[in-house]
């Protein structure tokens, strides 16, 4: 995505285009991992010094509220930042912690009964497990 879509992005979604939101924005779409909030900072922050740490994290929430950037929590560790590009389901290691992009297909929605008088928007999954470096280390242990 170019600066002009990236602004574009950002004010069709009521957001101001200041310096640092856009490059937390740029950033994310640019790294296809998962950064913490702590790892956005260090690299915004080593391109524009003046970025404080809270201007970083209020964007993220920004972001995420405006539905531009998914937060993908992992349980026991810091939060994760996905920019919304195509729509994918998330795999989380139980050891090392990573996460990595699995390919979308659609989840059922829950039955009426069973949300009551709430209102879905929308349902994804996060499978978690044993990634594929984490997987053959458990193999090698239990066949010792």
């Amino acid at each position: 995505m170019d600066a002009e879509a990236i602004k574009q992005s950002l004010e069709g979604s009521g957001l101001r285009c200041t310096s640092q939101r856009y490059a937390v924005m740029a950033f994310l779409l640019e790294h296809n991992g998962h950064p913490t909030a702590a790892e956005i900072f260090e690299a915004v922050n080593r391109l524009d010094p003046r970025s404080s740490r809270a201007t970083t994290y209020n964007n993220l929430r920004d972001l995420v509220e405006a539905g531009l950037v998914r937060e993908v929590a992992v349980e026991g560790r810091a939060a994760r930042f996905d920019a919304k590009g195509m729509r994918h389901h998330h795999f989380i290691c139980d050891r090392c912690g990573n996460v990595e992009d699995m390919e979308w297909y659609s989840v059922p929605m829950p039955a009426s009964g069973s949300i009551g008088k709430r209102v879905v928007r929308d349902c994804e999954l996060i499978v978690r497990g044993l990634c594929m470096k984490c997987a053959p280390r458990r193999a090698t242990r239990e066949g010792s």
